[in-house]
């Protein structure tokens, strides 16, 4: 199955089902409405089952390759290229695992839902809008793409709560409405923002580092705009012989002691690439200043095949950093012949809402850091971010609206609310605030630090003074979800530990697994709460207890899904908050002991509440008849996240394996721009160079530094050197490629 087949099945399989619903579900017949909703939910917990299944090493599939960090099967295709708007989706580790995490709750959400029974399908068809707004929030790589499914979750879960829910549902509606909106309204502002600053011919012309495009994935469209491009064509209009441009910097002018700098600051709309005529020897590059401008020389033995060319050049160190040549097979090069390379325009600014490359620009170039207001730029768009993100986590003060939504909503969206709803924001945080805006991130650590905390210790204390048994849940996420935030902003990869960004990566993996699991335990700890809701139909725990004696299975099954959000060891929880709070430890040390503090806030109203509902005395409430057993549906739904609270809190590598590789990967490369950006404080400011300078990334081949270039190529290709200044009749041995930035990188004397 192709990627774009794939992806597109999951994000809009359950829009089409919710249109299905509308069509061909009558309204007399609800549970035919829930059949089929269900149905659609089981199909794309399937095609992500298949998603997550592992790739074998070098296999072509859909499937996920496990241990690879960087994005995998993307998929680009045209949607409105004349704004750079494209169908860009992608999964990684990060996105992966909550992919997985959405499809599963939709299913058991689905499976909760057979107690609605008013307006049935109307409530089939918001529930599966929703499900293809939060997919695509997790699988879209384009950020207005990103932006539009944000969106599309905002009515369904508006209508889902003020529609189905209890006696305040219009107020916790309309709350839950006007936060969320203020939110996406801060996003998008910081997205124009961003938007309109970048520029991808600045990352062309001031990459600093090893950046492979293939790795932004752009669009051959946009790519022709900042890439040269040219080709020998045949007669019929097909490609001999084409050269194109690898690495962004390629055309950066770089004047360092000892080179020779040629046609630096020069701005040409074309260079010219001739076939040099030599009698052997292998086939080499030069630059020279042409009768029209710069011209590319190779050297090229007559009869010689175009892919052989080509494969030679390609196989060469010193040649291959500066450029890609692709030959036709069995095609044959005439010396002498020439073609023009188009070279961009540098006044012409490239824009992009590629978040990769949004990234790249924001951790390569100085672009954002441009001052707006008495603010850079990327600060401004952290803030707004940070803020769209967080009013979605909730942390305080931000959280107001979410007792009130969950208090209110029926008991499936309750569990989707927190199990999947929440994890958006932090997801946000991970994936667009810190790689996009880095320097503000690291300004700003310790407010989302601090932030994170508060939220910890507020949620808990606010938690343990609740009398409603479902508002108590509600603040214990609060609470749990401030690990995140503070797992997410750890960032201790500064120069007081030489970079080192290890706790920083504990930090945020641990806040990755923490999304995870308190999924699977904030979903059942609603899950059990609906159960007696739906027998009592009340809240208060004041008037419960004794409920182990009359649902001993049910009692048992909560027992373990509350201590899972105790974070006792051996269950899911504990793996992310320990993470975490060891990871703090580094950054700061009192935060660190006030999150250790937190966990005993947790047990303290945790036990509580087992205490009270389900030990201690008879059940003082209304309607004691009604707490009969669990039924075989319930019993369907609480089984598998028991079973998950227990296998993440015993085997979590089943999430860290896929999840760490890229997690990782984010830190480092964010640590990577700490150590060039923000020296030892005393030292010299200026911008440490490192000790091998960058090579350009060939595409399909890992990555290699300087000195390996040089290890496997010590001669540099002299003698192909020699060759082409012996048929041009120039004698200088300098390799080098100048472009459209009007600037030129040297890659030694040779």
């Amino acid at each position: 199955m192709s990627y774009a087949l794939l992806f597109s099945l999951v994000i809009f399989l359950p829009a089409i089902g919710a249109l299905a619903v509308a069509l061909f579900c009558p309204k007399d017949k609800p549970d035919s409405a829930k059949a089929l909703s269900l149905a659609i939910t089981l199909a794309v917990f399937v095609l992500t089952i298949y998603m997550i299944l592992p790739a074998s090493p070098g296999e072509q599939s859909s499937r996920f390759e496990i241990g690879a960090a960087q994005m995998q099967n993307v998929v680009n295709l045209d949607w409105i290229p004349s704004f750079n708007i494209y169908y860009l989706l992608g999964v990684d580790g990060i996105s992966l695992p909550l992919v997985l995490l959405t499809s599963f709750l939709f299913v058991l959400s689905m499976l909760a839902s057979w107690n609605i029974e008013r307006q049935v399908k109307a409530y089939c068809i918001m529930f599966l809008v929703l499900e293809t707004g939060v997919l695509g929030v997790f699988l879209a790589l384009d950020f207005f793409l990103f932006f539009l499914f944000w969106e599309v979750m905002l009515l369904p879960m508006y209508f889902l709560i003020g529609v189905w829910g209890g006696p305040r549902r219009e107020y916790a509606a309309i709350k839950f409405f006007l936060y969320t909106l203020l939110g996406g309204v801060f996003m998008l502002v910081a997205i124009l923002m961003l938007y309109f600053t970048s520029d991808l011919k600045e990352l062309h012309q001031d990459s600093r580092g090893a950046i492979s495009w293939n790795d932004l994935h752009l669009s051959p469209d946009t790519l022709a705009l900042v890439q040269a491009q040219g080709a020998l064509v045949s007669k019929d209009g097909d490609e001999i012989f084409a050269v194109k441009a690898l690495q962004p910097g390629l055309f950066r002018a770089q004047r360092e002691p000892g080179q020779v700098v040629e046609l630096a600051d020069r701005q040409f709309p074309t260079a010219t690439v001739s076939l040099v005529p030599v009698a052997e020897g292998t086939p080499a590059v030069q630059w020279r200043e042409g009768e029209h401008g710069p011209e590319l020389a190779v050297a090229v033995r007559p009869g010689a095949r175009a892919d052989d060319v080509a494969a030679a050049i390609n196989n060469d160190n010193s040649v291959n950093q500066l450029f890609q040549a692709e030959g036709a097979r069995s095609a044959e090069l005439s010396p002498g012949a020439s073609f023009e390379v188009s070279v961009p325009n540098p006044q012409a600014e490239v824009h992009t809402f590629n978040l990769m490359a949004l990234a790249a620009i924001g951790q390569h170039t100085d672009l954002f850091q441009r001052e707006i207001l008495g603010a850079q730029i990327q600060t401004w768009a952290f803030l707004l971010l940070f803020i769209g993100f967080v009013i979605k986590v909730p942390v305080v003060p931000v959280h107001t609206w979410l007792p009130d939504a969950h208090v209110e909503a029926p008991t499936p969206i309750s569990m989707l609310l927190a199990g999947i709803l929440l994890k958006l924001g932090g997801y946000g945080i991970i994936r667009i605030c810190y790689p996009i805006c880095p320097g503000a991130g690291f300004e700003l650590a310790w407010l989302v630090c601090g932030i994170g905390v508060l939220s910890m210790v507020y949620g808990a204390f606010a938690a343990m003074a609740q009398k409603d048994f479902k508002r108590l849940v509600a603040y214990s996420s609060v609470s749990h979800m401030g690990y995140v935030v503070l797992g997410l902003g750890v960032w201790s990869a500064f120069a007081d530990n030489l970079y080192n960004p290890d706790y920083w990566a504990l930090g945020m993996n641990g806040a990755m697994f923490q999304m995870i699991a308190h999924g699977i335990s904030s979903a059942g700890m609603f899950f059990m709460v609906g159960v007696v809701y739906d027998r009592v139909h009340h809240r208060n725990l004041d008037e419960f207890g004794g409920l182990f004696a009359k649902m001993p299975v049910y009692s048992g099954m909560a027992v373990v899904i509350f201590f899972a959000g105790l974070g006792l060891p051996g269950l899911c929880g504990f793996w992310g908050e320990v993470f975490v709070t060891l990871s703090a430890w580094n950054f700061s040390k009192t935060l660190a002991v006030i999150s250790a503090f937190v966990v005993i806030l947790t047990a303290g109203y945790i036990l509580w509440t087992l205490q009270r509902v389900y030990l201690g005395p008879e059940y003082k409430g209304p309607h004691g008849e009604a707490l009969t057993p669990m039924t075989f549906r319930e019993k369907a739904i609480a089984i598998p996240l028991v079973a998950f609270a227990i296998l993440l809190g015993v085997y979590p590598r089943v999430v860290f394996d896929y999840m760490t590789p890229s997690v990782n990967k984010t830190v480092e490369e964010l640590a990577e721009w700490t150590r060039i950006n923000r020296p030892p404080q005393g030292e010299d400011q200026q911008q440490p160079e490192p000790a091998q300078r960058p090579v350009a990334q060939k595409p399909g081949v890992p990555r290699q530094n300087a000195a390996n270039v040089a290890d496997e190529n010590p001669s540099g290709g002299s003698s192909a050197a020699g060759n082409i200044a012996a048929a041009t009749g120039t004698g200088t041995g300098t390799v080098a490629i100048a472009g459209g930035g009007g600037g030129l990188v040297e890659t030694g004397d040779r």
